[in-house]
């Protein structure tokens, strides 16, 4: 091999080793790059195993929370119940069903304020409510109320009667016909001095002469 070959081949092979090395570097820097991401993918799933975990033991708390209200809903049901029993506002009869459905009815109420007219018993069934004399029966675990020739339900005839009755008693009492007495008085007598004072008289306008009864 003649000394010119022999330099075009150690060209060509120092060619090779610095392509070779350049791959080596492009080799290490993706390495290095490739490392980075790794190490910032563990801290995401790191970072993200936390999150999981503090969301897990929330839920966790939240959960007992939640039971613990469940239980503190229940308590306060039952102190309810507990309490309505205490403040009955209609005692039964022991020995009269009928007489204890009512009262189951009325103490349960769920708008108390609206029972304006009390039930008032005479005897087993029958009923004073207000000025209506009525017939009460159960039947179906249902109360029915007798009204001319069929039954209503005790909250069809509340809806129904219980304004009758309040307008009946207000009719009847002495407080509200005295009032209503004054008032028509006070209204004759304010029309007799309308009728009686002087009208005021313009200038130049001459009053009008009534006429008297021979």
């Amino acid at each position: 091999m003649s000394l010119e070959e022999h330099l075009l081949a150690k060209k060509d092979v120092e060619l090779q080793l610095d392509e070779a090395m350049e791959r080596e570097r492009e080799n290490m820097n993706a390495r290095d790059e490739l490392q980075k991401e790794l190490e910032n993918a563990t801290d995401y799933v790191l970072e993200l195993e936390e999150k999981v975990y503090k969301a897990n033991k929330t839920s966790l708390e939240l959960l007992k929370q939640l039971k613990d209200a469940e239980v503190e809903i229940e308590t306060l049901k039952q102190y309810i119940i507990d309490l309505k029993q205490r403040i009955a506002v209609y005692i039964p009869v022991k020995e009269d069903a009928i007489d204890k459905k009512l009262a189951e009815f009325i103490n349960n109420y769920p708008e108390r304020s609206k029972l304006k007219i009390m039930f008032m018993r005479e005897s087993e069934g029958v009923y004073q409510f207000g000025t209506k004399r009525v017939a009460v029966k159960v039947e179906k675990d249902a109360i029915k109320i007798r009204v001319g020739g069929g039954y209503l339900s005790i909250d069809e005839f509340l809806d129904q009667y219980t304004p009758v009755e309040l307008e009946k008693l207000e009719r009847k009492d002495p407080l509200k016909r005295f009032s209503e007495k004054v008032a028509i008085q006070k209204t004759i007598v304010n029309a007799g001095v309308r009728e009686s004072s002087p009208v005021a008289r313009s200038p130049g306008r001459q009053s009008p002469v009534r006429k008297q009864a021979i």
